[in-house]
């Protein structure tokens, strides 16, 4: 009878220990480039969806205003994981500094343009010149792709003034203010200046497949999670963990409507005009990637662009192969059976 006894309690010890297993989540730290920005969507849905924990773990997502400063703090080791944009890795990559996505839910890069409402003279983007023009954060990928339009359109890039003013409601305040004279933004903070501003100019736009296509001569992928090679080299098993989550998260966002999605999004997110919100979420969703995979033909765009404006990259040799992988996205997409797209 004892013995029975000892192996009945023995088996229940054994069971409460499985189960604090089971239950223990592992910490992980994800820099986010401006949380409010509908580009980083995904990354803040998985989060309100619960998949993180789903998956295992316990994150925490630390907002900068922009992505030079989240890329900043896993390059410090303040943070693990950075939710920002591919063309960072490839900036990296010419510093001898690697970086690699392993999940990819940017199509296009949502990215625009825009003169600020009480600036009448400037009518094309060669009338920047000795302006002043605000991105999220210098060095950012905002501040990248201003500088590729500057150099296409045969502006010289250091004639005109960067600032730095965000990505939310400090970008439109910057704007409306005229602290600057355009700005390079993304939605909803677009959304909401045109709601004010019925008509405001925009330069160029990437928020459709058909303006990326236009503006970089293919499609060019956007916000990923990337990391530190080593980091993902010493963490594969949070690595996974973190691309099951976003990649259960891209589908449930292919299969829901913007109403569904925004009500899944935090009041703070969201803000307090719901209406103008959702506009800007609907011009957004066909951005949204519904695999994770990386295009090897946008990882190859990006490189193009860099090469084009910055000569460090074109001298580089960089191998693309070490900037980003797919083998994380495929494991996962194997289990839920999507498609590629």
């Amino acid at each position: 009878m004892m013995n029975l006894l000892r192996r009945v309690l023995l088996a229940l010890s054994a069971l409460v220990l499985a189960s604090g297993a089971a239950l223990a989540q592992t910490k992980v730290t994800i820099a986010v480039g401006g949380a409010g920005c509908l580009c980083y969507l995904p990354t803040m849905l998985a989060q309100q969806l619960g998949e993180y924990k789903k998956n295992g773990l316990d994150v925490e997502l630390i907002n900068f205003k922009g992505g030079s400063q989240a890329l900043t703090a896993v390059l410090g080791g303040s943070a693990d994981v950075v939710s920002g944009y591919f063309d960072h890795c490839v900036n990296l990559a010419a510093k001898n500094q690697p970086l690699e996505a392993f999940v990819v839910y940017d199509r296009f890069p949502g990215l625009a343009l825009v003169v600020a409402p009480k600036q009448t003279a400037i009518t094309s983007i060669k009338d920047l010149a000795g302006k002043k023009v605000g991105v999220s954060a210098p060095g950012s990928s905002t501040d990248f792709f201003l500088k590729y339009l500057l150099s296409k359109n045969g502006v010289d890039p250091n004639g005109v003034a960067v600032i730095g003013i965000g990505l939310e409601a400090t970008a439109v305040a910057a704007m409306e203010q005229g602290t600057v004279d355009a700005a390079v933004m993304l939605d909803p903070a677009i959304t909401l200046l045109q709601g004010k501003n019925k008509d405001l100019k925009i330069l160029s736009d990437t928020r459709t497949q058909k303006d990326t296509i236009d503006v970089f001569g293919g499609e060019y992928p956007g916000g990923a999670l990337y990391s530190r090679s080593d980091w993902i080299t010493r963490h594969e098993k949070e690595t996974q963990a973190l691309t099951n989550a976003i990649v259960a998260t891209l589908k449930w966002l292919a299969s829901h409507s913007p109403e569904e999605v925004m009500a899944k999004m935090p009041d703070d997110v969201v803000g307090a005009d719901k209406a103008l919100y959702l506009a800007a979420l609907k011009n957004t969703m066909p951005m949204y990637s519904t695999t994770g995979r990386m295009d090897p033909k946008g990882a190859e765009a990006v490189l193009a662009v860099f090469s084009q404006s910055v000569p460090e990259i074109a001298k580089a040799h960089i191998d693309l192969s070490k900037t980003y992988t797919n083998r994380f996205v495929d494991q996962a997409n194997s289990k839920t059976g999507m498609l590629n797209r």
